[in-house]
């Protein structure tokens, strides 16, 4: 057995967006939010990703700007420590380790030097129990810092952002949990509580859910699990306090934030509908609604241009002032559960599975990014629980994604089922995929499985279905019956059975000649062409949970799982079990690349992988624990660039990388050193001098640094590179932008510094040509010295020049004719 050596499980993309509140820098024009391990930078404009700021260990849990500097921003996560970024360049400047797990993170300008992070109270992560902690910032010019003066401000505080916030000018901090209210005050060193009933009169829910404090009064605004807004006044003096109740939500208000001249209140819930009040006048009230989903966190820009709303599909909303959606940015939609499988588009090599209810969505694994949306229900979703709607629960892909089949149901009671299966035509104009056929009720009962026929050399395009009626069909796209039809459509060609039993999978050989359905603990294999029954395959009387072709050179084998926790390899020219392992395998899977199977195996309360080819039951890789609980979804997704791996442990990924969900639907890879140090090494920026700051001229000069040191290297080019160009763009560089000349006084000096001079190459040409003429006339004075023929001698006579003419005058006569050397 091979052990799993340099190979990791990383967070590769889809990482949540919206576990913590977003933050607009204070220009307006990038996002930061946390996202996994990193912290993702936007551009509010175009929505992409601008950087990804990593080199935390854990999770993110919080972004700050850093109030000193509106161009640094905070980091807290888990790991214990809190990172500062320059999130411009995307440059990490400094680490601070806490040394306790850090949940949140807050800070004033007025507390200069000091940030607020909460932190468990006995150091362990299951700890329920948090306090607010103050972190003095020790300055140090080192990149690594230990904080370790740190002071208790606020016991027993919620681990929830959203619950605390500082109030007007920083003088005190408010912090809500469960019914109770308190207020710090940082002159007076008092700590003031006010306690809620669980329930008012009307029989509403008092718990607070979130808070938000005014930045120029002393007001602090109260959210509530029954959907009321309290307004808190003259909290300073703890018997005279009173509040006002502002109620428009139906159910529990999840975020607070007030504008930052505090005209407005903005709160958030479950009803997807941003709610803008007028402070002081809170019966006038304006709506931005439809926002797709729950909001779960708002935030503002410093400069009040921008609001931005997260979503509990794992969306971020812009918002204009003018209450104007300007910006979407989506992230891998999580639900609860992922009811079709994983998939991979063949065309754009997207990963596809269950998005937005009713819907599809193709994500890039490549860009971490959500491609689009695909309604399949075609239905207006109502936001109402307990309301049963249409759900994708299948879907499959063609080999050449041309075809796309998904099942949607709805079971509104228990005896009533409905059904539907589409065939979706994939658009060239569009590119995206169209509805071609809609088959109501294609089965009597729920459908189990359904895949299509990959071979590549098919004459028709085929989808096998099975469904819990006892029965599997055959459909087939037929051509157009008449001219006048617009194109082709499906029909059911065939439908089988087997003595009653129920069909639970199916799977097509790679060449497409072989049906393998398993009808409960029988494996039956059809031939699709006449659609006779060629075999049935025997194991112990339990259920097949998986079934799979073997690929390549080995096609002849066919693997299923069973509920009594064993693996099966049958070989289909024997028609006889050819090996088979205890194992309990909740997912089995083939690289549709190369002959590699992966199985994830459940044991003690978490999921095994072992990778192995079904012609040796031997690994070829095995990891433990690659994360706890079962491992019901996973996909090979084709590589971009192939690896080029030499270990025999890590082979198996360099064609196909294996992606799976965990049972908290965070979705992970496998991953090399190498290959980490790959990406990282492509997205590391180059190191900056001290006397040097980082712009596209220092990029430039950079680049042609490195080229001068390669150039040295060489005898060839030891002295003809720029002997002036390094100070002339040095100086540009260096001097400040207010004190220097303009522009276009400085662009022909700049130029000119790049240019190579060949003077000096010129003039060796020179020297050479005039030593060769030199010879040659050496040569001619001893001819001439010794005339044969009058005629030459007289033009000899008429032409007497000296040997320093006639050396000018060759010398002059071959410069007239160099320039076109040039150009040959």
């Amino acid at each position: 057995m091979v052990g799993h050596g340099d190979i990791r499980v990383v967070h590769r993309g889809g990482s949540k967006i919206n576990s913590r509140q977003p933050v607009i820098t204070q220009d307006s024009r990038f996002l930061l939010c946390a996202s996994g391990e990193c912290v993702k930078v936007f551009s509010t404009s175009t929505e992409e990703c601008v950087h990804d700021l990593r080199g935390h260990t854990d999770a993110v849990t919080g972004v700050l700007l850093n109030p000193s500097n509106h161009l640094q921003a905070y980091s807290c996560s888990a790991d214990g420590t809190v990172r500062l970024w320059d999130f411009t360049e995307g440059i990490h400047i400094k680490t601070y380790v806490i040394g306790y797990p850090v949940y949140c993170i807050y800070a004033s300008a007025h507390h200069e030097g000091v940030i607020f992070v909460v932190t468990p109270m006995l150091n362990d992560k299951r700890s329920e129990v948090f306090q607010l902690v103050a972190v003095h910032l020790p300055q140090s010019g080192d990149q690594l810092v230990e904080a370790l003066e740190l002071s208790a401000v606020v016991s027993d505080v919620s681990s929830n952002p959203a619950a605390m916030g500082f109030g007007k000018g920083g003088e005190f901090i408010a912090s809500a949990k469960g019914l109770h209210l308190e207020v710090f005050f940082f002159k007076k060193q008092k700590t003031y509580r006010f306690p809620l009933k669980e329930d008012n009169k009307k029989g509403g829910k008092n718990t607070f859910m979130c808070v938000a404090c005014h930045q120029k009064e002393d007001c602090i605004a109260t959210g509530h699990e029954d959907g009321k807004i309290r307004l808190w006044r003259n909290f300073s003096h703890k018997k005279e306090y009173t509040y006002s109740t502002l109620h428009w939500h139906h159910s529990a208000v999840s975020s607070l934030c007030f504008t930052p001249e505090g005209t407005n209140l903005l709160s958030g819930g479950l009803e997807s509908v941003l709610v803008q009040w007028r402070y002081n006048q809170e019966s006038q009230r304006d709506f931005l609604p439809r926002l797709g989903s729950a909001i779960t966190h708002i935030a503002v820009s410093p400069d009040g241009a921008l609001f931005c709303t997260s979503h509990s599909d794992n969306k971020i909303t812009i918002i204009q002032s003018s209450v104007k959606v300007s910006a979407v940015i989506q992230g891998l939609v999580k639900g609860e559960s992922v009811r079709t499988d994983l998939m991979v588009d063949p065309r754009s090599k997207s990963l596809v599975l269950n998005g937005k209810p009713g819907q599809l969505q193709f994500y890039s694994l490549q860009r971490d990014k959500l491609l689009y949306n695909l309604d399949i229900v075609q239905q207006e979703y109502i936001h109402e629980s307990g309301l049963e709607q249409f759900e994708v629960v299948k879907a499959a892909f063609d080999a050449s994604g041309s075809w796309m089949a998904t099942v949607e149901e709805r079971n509104e009671k228990a005896a009533e089922l409905e059904l539907n299966l589409k065939l979706w035509a994939f658009d060239e104009q569009t590119q995206s995929f169209v509805l071609n056929t809609t088959i109501s009720t294609p089965h009597e009962a729920r459908i189990t499985d359904m895949c299509f026929c990959h071979a590549a050399d098919s004459q028709t395009t085929m989808l096998v279905s099975t469904s819990k009626d006892g029965h599997f069909k055959a459909w087939q796209l037929s051509a157009a019956a008449h001219t006048e039809d617009e194109g082709p459509s499906w029909s059911c060609d065939f439908v089988g059975a087997y003595h009653s039993l129920v069909p639970e999978r199916c799977c097509f050989s790679a060449d497409g000649s072989l049906l393998a359905v398993s009808f409960q603990e029988v494996v039956t294999v059809w031939g699709p062409a006449s659609w006779e029954l060629l075999t049935t395959l025997s194991q112990p009387p339990q259920a097949i949970r998986d079934l799979c072709f073997g690929r390549l050179s080995c096609s002849k084998y066919l693997l299923g799982t069973t509920a009594s926790k064993l693996l099966c390899c049958w070989n289909l020219l024997t028609c006889s079990l050819e090996w088979s392992t205890a194992m309990d395998v909740s997912l089995l899977l083939a690289d549709p690349l190369t002959e590699n199977m992966a199985a994830f195996c459940f044991h003690a309360g978490g999921t095994d992988l072992f990778v192995f080819q079904p012609s040796e039951p031997r690994p070829l890789f095995s990891h433990k624990a690659v994360c706890l609980g079962k491992v019901t979804r996973a996909i090979f997704s084709p590589r971009e660039e192939m690896l080029e791996s030499c270990e025999e442990s890590s082979q198996w990924l360099n064609r196909s990388q294996l992606h799976f969900l965990t049972q908290y639907m965070d979705l992970m890879t496998f991953t090399t050193e190498a290959e980490e140090e790959r990406l990282l090494a492509s997205s590391r920026q180059l190191v900056v001098d001290d006397s040097v700051a980082m712009t596209p001229f220092y990029l430039l000069l950079g680049k042609h640094r490195r080229q001068e040191t390669e150039d040295a290297v060489s005898s060839s080019l030891s002295s003809d590179t720029v002997p002036q160009s390094s100070a002339a763009i040095k100086q540009l560089l260096q001097t400040p932008a207010h004190v220097m000349p303009s522009t276009s006084y400085l662009c022909s000096m700049f130029v000119q510094s790049l240019l190579i001079s060949v003077t000096d190459t010129r003039e060796e040409n020179k020297h050479a040509e005039e030593k060769m003429d030199s010879e040659r006339e050496e040569e001619d004075s001893e001819e001439e010295m010794e005339p044969s023929d009058p005629r030459p001698q007289q033009a000899s006579d008429a032409c007497s020049l000296t040997k320093a003419q006639l050396r000018e005058l060759r010398r002059v006569r071959n410069q007239d004719h160099s320039w076109s050397a040039g150009f040959l």
